[in-house]
C-alpha cells in the first residue's frame, strides 16, 4: 500500500502497520484502568506524526464497551505519549 503523506494533512483511517502498533502500545505501556484496543488508525505528518486511533474500549472486567479516539504525538527523537483521548 503506498499512500501520499501531505505534511499537515491527515491520511484516511485505514487498518494498523506493525510500526502503528508498536507507538500505540510505547504510548500506552504502564496505562491502567480502561483498556485500548486500535482497530483503525489515521496519521498526520507534523514536526513528528501525529495519531489518532479508533479503539474499543473496556473496563474489565464489565462487558461494556465503547468507541474512543486515543490521540498520541511520537516525536521525530523521543518515546510517543499520548495527547488526548476522547470518546466517541
Amino acid at each position: 500500500m503506498t499512500e501520499e503523506l501531505t505534511v499537515g494533512g491527515w491520511t484516511a483511517f485505514h487498518s494498523l502497520t506493525s510500526e502503528e502498533q508498536q507507538v500505540f502500545s510505547e504510548a500506552l505501556r504502564g496505562f491502567v484502568g480502561v483498556k485500548y484496543t486500535p482497530t483503525e488508525v489515521s496519521t498526520q505528518l507534523v514536526n513528528g506524526t501525529n495519531y489518532r486511533y479508533k479503539c474499543a474500549a473496556s473496563m474489565p472486567p464489565s462487558d461494556v464497551t465503547w468507541n474512543a479516539i486515543v490521540e498520541i504525538y511520537k516525536p521525530i527523537n523521543g518515546q510517543p505519549h499520548v495527547t488526548g483521548i476522547t470518546r466517541i
